[in-house]
């Protein structure tokens, strides 16, 4: 009999980045590393374990604007024309390092990579939902959903028909792609407010997850702290809260696995080493040079760098899988003797560390996943639901106001970068609202544009562009992203307020941020 439960819980997510009215553009390639380094790799691991009859069960988010970029028509389109340019650059690769046979190995690894990329994204018809869809079909999978476009709910609260839109949108949709209604939300950036699972269970969600301090300052103190879920008073709505030891374990550069000196080093890409008529044909057509995802280094520990050795790689994953599964066990055996209970252990994680910024990360899933099933009785993976199932009595509190990142309270979404953005957030969500009771029952175009205004709206209110403001990095594109929806909402507020709406920029617009096609502007409100 196994004495605790292991629930893994991988978020995918992206902002929207599709951008038609460039041939090329350089966000886009956000999507594109993605699918290649993370849900590719993440997708051949769920095949294979599958196919070799393993049992497992994971936790995973499949954000609104993720699952809408990977089912775009343009955007399969260009990703194909992407990963069969690095198709052709590995090729070149083998030719170029003839002479030195320990890179040459690599650029055969990648070019073997790469052709699987593009063999599995043509397998499922180039749309990977559907591939991830499956994988919950069979029982292996959980997907839950996320808002809409990411907005971050709690610094939303003064207009709450805003949270109520996010989560309702997201729902609607998450139906229309997997046949039923979402049963979890990864709430973005973890960030709960108090009563915002009141909305929650109006979409008919069951539970969230929070940051650790989100239930362990709840009121009343949980019983079981963080090991086992807690039920929000009112609404029956359940919480799940982050074990930070399991997780600091993995995704820590400094104290976590993917810091090893084996692993590949994120860094060092041929798009930035090698000389520049070379790589040229294969950067940003503006000239200006890229991650091309091809790296011949490892960590090393140390400023100069040793060529990346895959077969001492994939022993340190083995490794790391191991030492995380004894780590839990010991875990497991102290809480169960403690809470005489079986304690569950909720480790969540970016899905991108798995494969983008941690190379090995897929394989240290894999390996994971095959030792617990196979070397151990002691902890079982399990999803959300569940566990709900099996143990259906747990405690009631009230979360408290929480997210994760920078100290934990919305910090990094609130500072001076960024605060200037949410005055015009709270405008724009008052005047959806107003615009909402105004015409409570239109069509043709006018519906056409309210609708596209509530696109416009939840576009701006991505937590993304707020992020990237407070991390310094593609700041004028978030701005300019912010602005941009900002300024598109605002026309279309007095366009249709004086009936003077223009049919063919709305059709412009319509085709630029295309994303949610049957939305409603009625669920803002």
């Amino acid at each position: 009999m196994h004495k605790g439960y292991l629930c893994l819980v991988l978020h995918g997510h992206l902002p929207y980045v599709r951008h038609p009215e460039y041939e090329d553009f350089l966000e886009e390639d956000w999507l594109f590393e993605a699918i290649t380094e993370t849900y590719i790799p993440l997708i051949s691991v769920f095949e294979k374990l599958v196919e070799d009859r393993v049992d497992f069960r994971i936790t995973m988010t499949l954000s609104p604007t993720l699952a809408s970029m990977l089912s775009d028509q343009l955007l399969q389109e260009r990703y194909l024309k992407h990963i069969n340019r690095l198709i052709e650059l590995s090729h070149k690769e083998i030719e170029r390092t003839a002479w030195q046979p320990q890179f040459q190995s690599l650029a055969i690894m990648y070019l073997n990579s790469f052709c699987k990329a593009r063999d599995t994204f043509e397998k499922y018809q180039r749309n990977l939902v559907l591939a991830f869809k499956n994988f919950q079909d069979l029982g292996k999978l959980e997907i839950i959903t996320c808002g809409a476009t990411h907005g971050y709910l709690p610094l939303m609260d003064i207009c709450r028909e805003s949270v109520r839109a996010q989560i309702k949108v997201a729902a609607s949709h998450y139906e229309s792609i997997f046949g039923r209604r979402p049963r979890g939300i990864w709430l973005p950036e973890c960030g709960y407010h108090p009563g915002h699972d009141e909305i929650l269970k109006e979409a008919g969600i069951k539970y969230f997850f929070s940051d650790s301090h989100g239930v362990l300052h709840g009121s009343p103190r949980p019983k079981y702290g963080v090991f086992a879920p807690v039920y929000c008073k009112g609404t029956g709505v359940a919480c799940f809260a982050r074990d930070l030891e399991s997780s600091k374990q993995v995704w820590s550069s400094i104290e976590g696995y993917p810091g090893d000196y084996n692993y590949r080093e994120f860094y060092r890409d041929i798009g930035f080493d090698l000389e520049y008529d070379y790589i040229r044909p294969y950067i940003h057509p503006d000239g200006v040079r890229i991650n091309t995802g091809i790296k011949y280094y490892r960590i090393t520990g140390s400023g100069s760098k040793e060529p990346y050795v895959p077969e001492w790689a994939r022993d340190r994953a083995a490794d790391h899988a191991g030492n995380f599964l004894f780590n839990r066990q010991k875990q497991v055996e102290y809480l169960y003797d403690f809470m005489q209970k079986k304690p569950l252990l909720v480790s969540p994680y970016d899905a991108e560390l798995f494969g983008h910024w941690w190379y090995e990360g897929p394989m240290w899933l894999d390996f994971l996943i095959r030792k617990i099933s196979c070397d151990q009785d002691e902890i079982r993976l399990v999803t959300p639901s569940e566990y709900l199932a099996e143990n259906p009595r747990n405690q009631v509190i009230t979360p408290s106001l929480s997210s994760w990142g920078w100290k934990g309270y919305s910090e990094m979404w609130l500072q001076g970068s960024n605060d200037w953005i949410y005055r015009h957030l709270h405008a724009a969500s008052q005047r959806m609202t107003e615009l909402t009771r105004s015409y409570p029952g239109v069509n043709g175009l006018k519906r056409r544009a309210l609708n596209q205004a509530l696109r416009e709206l939840l576009l701006a209110q991505s937590s993304d562009w707020g992020f990237i403001m407070g991390t310094g990095t593609h700041t004028s594109y978030a701005i300019r992203r912010t602005k941009d929806h900002l300024l598109r909402f605002n026309r279309l507020y007095e366009d249709i307020k004086s009936n003077t709406i223009d049919e063919e920029w709305l059709a412009d617009i319509e085709y630029k941020d295309n994303i949610f096609p049957n939305i409603d502007y009625h669920l803002h409100q």
